[in-house]
């Protein structure tokens, strides 16, 4: 069924496309038009965008050029401490703080890289985690900055043509618009020769280094390009809350977005729209049971790991769904049926 759809997307992409930027654009009047708790329903909606950045931007990572992060919560709160205190310390406009919390994310990246290119797998993963934590207790104990327990308040509202976007039907256009640049910007990287150098070195970094590729320039980069996403996600909540906390960014959140990005697929652009949409449903779905969320994500990672280990919208084919290993058992059986020729 997932790849009837997906066939059909292939052939009539440019019509799903038109519709679907109607559909996000009439949003809004649609929600509160016909439903009756609308401003909580596209609370929900506007959070679905956060996490699609969030998501995207741990997939470039993980699913792109298979180095395995699980302590993205760490780049999110550098990027909503920064934008957070540059408006309230400094007074800078929201559409400054933006780009100087993803460039400033994507530095803190940088320095996480550098240490850890030669590490992979769990040992990687352990230093991201480790990294995550680190920084939340920084911004625990730096009262002085932070505010400490206290978190930052009084974070300004986005103007936007001299109006405050204090209602989720209005900032819903503002997370939409850099969710689909975030996408955008993702998509063409990935189809240029960064992006096939990423996935080179995910599928034989061996092989890829033979060939002329810088392994440890691309996988810096593959990690700054993630942070600042992040750091742009970031920037782009802390207004919307108007309140941020060093709790909000614990290692729990870390593994929510890991959880999206798997449940979506790994290494598709859609994957994480996809697992966005389906953790927050679940999410609020759940919430009378919130401290058993994080054991509702590790039941359907495990469902998803048996019956389609490559993601909702993995391609059936890839390694991930065990494609490359039926082809050759079928090669090896074709070529065993013929015997040696000497």
């Amino acid at each position: 069924m997932i790849d009837k759809i997906k066939n059909f997307y292939n052939e009539h992409h440019i019509l799903v496309l038109r519709i679907g930027i109607a559909l996000l654009l009439f949003v809004p009047p649609l929600v509160k038009a016909t439903v009756v708790k609308s401003n909580y329903f596209m609370d929900i909606i506007v959070r679905i965008l956060f996490y699609i950045i969030f998501a995207s931007s741990l997939n470039v990572i993980n699913g792109y050029s298979g180095q395995f992060n699980i302590g993205h919560a760490g780049f999110m709160l550098i990027g909503s401490y920064t934008g957070a205190l540059l408006s309230t310390k400094l007074g800078l406009s929201f559409w400054l703080c933006l780009p100087i919390a993803g460039i400033f994310t994507a530095f803190m990246g940088l320095l996480v890289a550098l240490p850890t290119l030669k590490l992979k797998g769990i040992y990687l993963a352990i230093v991201t985690m480790g990294f995550s934590e680190i920084i939340r207790l920084i911004t625990l104990n730096w009262t002085g900055l932070t505010g400490g327990p206290l978190g930052v308040k009084n974070i300004p509202q986005v103007q936007l043509f001299g109006l405050k976007t204090s209602s989720p039907m209005v900032y819903y256009y503002i997370a939409l618009v850099v969710a689909v640049l975030c996408l955008y910007c993702t998509y063409k990287v990935i189809n240029s020769r960064i992006g096939r150098a990423w996935m080179s070195i995910r599928e034989d970094s061996s092989a890829a280094q033979s060939l002329g590729v810088e392994i440890r320039k691309y996988k810096a980069l593959n990690f700054m390009y993630g942070a600042f996403w992040a750091g742009v996600g970031g920037a782009l909540m802390a207004p919307y809350y108007r309140f941020l906390s060093s709790d909000m960014f614990v290692t729990d959140e870390g593994f929510n977005v890991l959880a999206m990005v798997i449940l979506g697929g790994q290494g598709t652009l859609a994957g994480p729209v996809v697992g966005a949409v389906m953790v927050n449903t679940i999410t609020e779905v759940f919430r009378f049971a919130s401290e058993y969320r994080l054991v509702v994500y590790a039941i359907l990672i495990i469902i998803m790991m048996w019956c389609r280990p490559q993601g909702l919208v993995g391609a059936s084919n890839s390694i991930l769904a065990g494609g490359q290993k039926k082809k050759t058992k079928k090669h090896t059986k074709e070529n065993d049926g013929k015997g040696m020729v000497v």
